[in-house]
């Protein structure tokens, strides 16, 4: 089966019922569509597609914030049996052109907060045989979303699709490096609705509330379990505390994703008097879940306080397995808080040395995952394919450990590690460290250059909002970690993250790489 033969089971089954909801609170705007609609817009726009000659195998990138449009355009292009490209909307103009050309798109649907990146870049794209604007008025050289849907049939194309043909190709976040392109099937995106839904056991009655970006697997995939059981989503474009609550309260969410740092706002609104719970109406939220990136014990400890009867999750994935739920937490596992997890549905899990060799509990190595969600590979690159996919497995570049009942503690990233003095400092020990104390609000550590022992730890503080502590202060804190882990100097600044909240650490590194030199 494929993810489109759900959609339009769902149109069939469920044709009168809501299964889109659009808040923007910052314009008091609220839109919905039925499954019936939202197949109808699909075939709309795949019968346009068609008509413009795509065919299977061609590429057709998408540039959009989230909106109500975005996931029956998605879901229009997979109809035609072409490859959808989701693009990172914080994409430079360039990096927006290389992602193109490298996949030789033919067809560019984009939204209206591109229009200046675009106009940059537009006469240089070759490959584009059509853009499709979806907005207001349309710019040059350009065609209305909007008017296309009103000229084509609403019938199904009926293109012979099958689950081992290409899906989607997804650029990595390129928190690591230059992004490269991930060849997913249509196998991958469905794997995914069944093992969302396993974990977090969706039903028809849910309201799945979706903030993250749409264009990363991580969101999308999350939603795929409702999309299982025809349950309606709300997209809310905007992530301020009191919006996201009132967002639950008026539209009844009982499911929602968070980002670390979303629900660190939320509990500092709390705790500062900013919202009262009391306002709100909370008693439907059955689970809250956070993934995309390392979570802190102490952020979990906290939230259970002030939601007590709320089931957790902790979500753990990348886009080379088709986003999260190779590895979580379970929701019966809350005891377990800290931990990624255990194997989600259908998959395995490995932790392995530099030689692949499986490792004893306790012992850090790379994780190392095996499922129905890894990637067919990257796109024409078979360089990279064979580093990260070998005998089946692939190779996350995540270093963790196993625990004495089975459950995996994610490190750091392998290419975050700090080796100081011969010893191997793991940034995410330190991070969930300090993100303890009860004055910081973020926290990130890298590597400096060292004279004496090649690197050294920087920690890069973002303190609450009001709260005043020194360098000095927060060094003693550190006290309480072994003398080799604890880091050596203090920078009160911003912590940047990516739109799926992982901390861009090379932003840092090129920051502040001449901040070890100068004290050297």
């Amino acid at each position: 089966m494929t993810i489109m033969e759900l959609l339009k089971l769902n149109s069939q089954k469920y044709p009168c019922e809501t299964s889109l909801i659009e808040l923007e609170p910052a314009l008091n705007s609220r839109r919905e569509i039925t499954w019936l609609e939202f197949e109808s817009m699909t075939n709309r726009f795949a019968n346009f597609l068609l008509s413009r000659n795509i065919r299977k195998g061609d590429k057709v990138a998408l540039l959009m914030m989230n909106c109500l449009e975005w996931l029956p355009i998605y879901f229009g292009i997979l109809k035609t049996g072409a490859v959808v490209v989701p693009l990172n909307f914080r994409f430079t103009a360039e990096e927006i052109a290389k992602c193109l050309e490298t996949v030789q798109t033919k067809v560019l649907v984009y939204g209206p907060e591109f229009l200046e990146r675009m106009s940059k870049i537009q006469s240089t794209l070759e490959s584009l045989q059509s853009i499709i604007f979806v907005g207001g008025c349309c710019p040059d050289k350009t065609e209305d979303y909007f008017k296309l849907l009103e000229e084509f049939p609403a019938d199904c194309p009926n293109i012979n699709i099958i689950e081992q043909d290409e899906a989607g190709l997804y650029f990595t976040s390129g928190t690591t490096g230059v992004p490269k392109p991930i060849m997913l099937t249509h196998a991958n995106l469905y794997s995914a609705c069944i093992t969302e839904n396993v974990h977090h056991k969706q039903n028809h009655e849910d309201n799945f509330l979706c903030i993250p970006p749409l264009y990363h697997t991580g969101a999308k995939m999350h939603w795929f379990g409702s999309l299982l059981v025809g349950s309606r989503a709300t997209l809310l474009r905007g992530v301020k505390p009191e919006w996201i609550l009132k967002a639950v309260s008026e539209e009844k969410s009982t499911i929602v994703w968070l980002l670390v740092p979303w629900a660190q706002d939320i509990l500092d609104a709390i705790e500062s008097g900013k919202v009262d719970l009391n306002d709100y109406r909370l008693e439907q939220w059955r689970l809250m879940h956070i993934g995309a990136q390392p979570v802190p014990p102490s952020l979990i400890i906290q939230w259970k306080k002030f939601f007590p009867n709320q089931l957790y999750d902790t979500n753990y994935g990348l886009s080379e397995s088709t986003g999260p739920g190779c590895v979580h937490l379970g929701i019966e596992n809350i005891y377990k808080v800290g931990a990624i997890g255990i194997p989600g549905f259908g998959w395995e899990v490995k932790i392995v040395d530099d030689s692949g060799v499986p490792l004893q509990y306790g012992e850090k190595g790379e994780v190392i995952v095996k499922g129905p969600g890894v990637m067919k590979g990257y796109y024409n690159n078979p360089e990279a394919t064979g580093k990260a996919l070998r005998d089946g497995w692939l190779y996350t570049g995540d270093i963790g450990y196993r625990d004495q009942d089975g459950f995996i503690y994610l490190v750091d990233r392998k290419k975050d590690v700090i080796i100081s003095g011969g010893e191997n400092i793991y940034p995410v020990e330190v991070e969930n460290f300090l993100q303890a104390h009860e004055d910081v609000k973020d926290v990130a550590v890298i590597g400096i250059p060292d004279k004496r022992l090649g690197e050294i730890s920087l920690a890069i503080v973002e303190l609450k909002a009001g709260r005043n502590i020194t360098e000095e202060n927060l060094l003693q804190f550190c006290n309480a970690l072994p003398r080799y882990k604890r880091p050596k100097k203090v920078i009160f600044d911003k912590v940047p993250r990516n739109p799926t909240g992982k901390i861009e650490k090379p932003k840092l590194r090129e920051k502040w790489r001449n901040y070890g030199l100068a004290t050297i």
